[in-house]
């Protein structure tokens, strides 16, 4: 098969290296892909957000499958342009995208289904905003962009008057673009957060192991969000509560996207708080998570291609149920200086080429770009994304911080406490 990875980040490095294993495999691309791809896949010169652009290579080099890592070119309608060409392309079409397209409406979507979720409040007005906030009581809330704000618009609020420098930030000020065109409020919940993934073409479901994202910038949850610091899977959650989250709020969701004719077929990221009266949703994403597609590919043993293919052609239950490795992984994020606010690039790396790379230690790309002459600069807030196997959480800790010691560029930060809890 010819397959295309659309994306430059972290998780499209993983899904190459993980597509490149496939025996199915004939020729893989990706686009524009960054320099750890470029070993794996060939690179293109076109834009994830360029649709045409994308048909066009697709339809020219014969490309059996695409793969889109982003959300952007899936809520801007990639698939829907793919098939009017008669491509396939693993995702959802526009309609369901929506479903991280905006947070009103994934809050009214479980409304309406009766999916477990925070109260919340959405609001297009500035004044009508503030207003709610002054007469609510005092106390923790949680502010978001409704719209695509790249990890970084949801604010957690000790107070209204936080909360009314959030608002302000999203509806005058504009930090966000058109995607602070609404704000929502939440109410606060508190308990542990876990990310599960879930493979489906609309009909069949197919959960993956749970993970745990650390969204803060700082050790023990401190700071701004950040499009994630690093991840540990598998993370224990019990069967009951397990049965919960798939009974109560997984399936409903793909039933709930079905009744409302939007189809949903691709990866359905829900993130989600497990509270003391049981699972909750935060948030719901249209693709694999960013971090957490780099740790649970390295432990998926079972081959990838076939499984987004029958998703994509709608036939995931003539498929087997993925395969996992039993051990932990562990996946933390070197970030730039400043990140996640203003910072530079073209900043130097050193010392990728000391890291043992193999099947348990993976150094995956997710803000870098290269000289001519081959030096390797920082691209992005997020920079690099170093992942071990470990048969524990201490040993899969261990041989990423050990990895992470070999590597340097001026203002390099990380948390020091990835999987720590575990």
């Amino acid at each position: 098969m010819n397959v295309l990875v659309i994306g430059q980040g972290g998780r499209e490095h993983a899904l190459c290296w993980k597509l490149r294993q496939s025996p199915l495999l004939k020729r893989l691309y990706c686009a524009p892909g960054n320099p750890g791809t470029k070993p794996l896949a060939e690179p293109v010169d076109i834009e994830a957000t360029d649709l045409q652009g994308l048909v066009r290579f697709a339809v020219d080099q014969k490309i059996d499958l695409t793969v889109v890592g982003p959300e952007a070119p899936l809520c801007a309608g990639i698939v829907d342009v793919f098939a009017q060409h008669k491509k396939l392309c693993f995702g959802p079409n526009k309609a369901a995208a929506e479903i991280e397209g905006s947070k009103a409406f994934a809050r009214e979507l479980c409304r309406r289904h009766r999916i477990p979720g925070p109260g919340f409040w959405i609001y297009e007005d500035v004044a009508q905003a503030r207003s709610f906030l002054d007469n609510r009581p005092d106390g923790p809330i949680v502010v978001k962009a409704s719209g695509l704000a790249a990890g970084k618009g949801v604010t957690v609020c000790k107070n209204n008057a936080e909360a009314q420098v959030a608002v302000a930030e999203c509806l005058e000020r504009r930090r966000f673009g058109d995607a602070g065109n609404q704000v929502v409020f939440e109410e606060f919940l508190e308990g542990q957060e876990v990310s599960l993934i879930t493979l489906t073409d609309g009909r069949t479901i197919v959960p993956f192991d749970p993970a745990r994202d650390h969204k803060a910038v700082g050790d023990g949850d401190k700071g701004p969000n950040t499009g994630g610091m690093g991840v540990i899977t598998p993370v224990g959650v019990l069967p009951r509560i397990a049965t919960q989250i798939e009974s109560q709020i997984v399936f409903p969701t793909v039933h709930a996207m079905n009744r409302e004719n939007r189809r949903y077929q691709g990866f359905l990221y829900t993130g989600l708080m497990l509270t003391p009266q049981g699972p909750r949703v935060l948030e719901y994403n249209c693709r694999l998570g960013d971090p957490e597609t780099q740790p649970l590919l390295m432990r998926l043993q079972s081959d990838l291609l076939p499984l987004l293919l029958a998703a994509a052609e709608g036939k995931l239950e003539e498929q087997q149920a993925p395969v996992w490795d039993k051990r932990v992984a562990v996946c933390v994020v070197a970030c730039s200086e400043g990140y996640p606010g203003d910072y530079k690039k073209g900043v130097p790396i050193f010392g990728i080429d000391r890291v043992q790379q193999g099947p348990d230690l993976q150094v995956f790309h997710a803000g870098t770009s290269q000289r001519l002459g081959g030096d390797l600069l920082t691209a992005g807030g997020r920079v690099l994304a170093v992942t071990a196997l470990g048969v524990d959480a201490a040993a899969a800790r261990a041989k990423a911080y050990a990895a992470l010691q070999q590597i340097e560029f001026a203002g390099m930060h990380y948390r020091r406490d990835i999987g720590l809890r575990a």
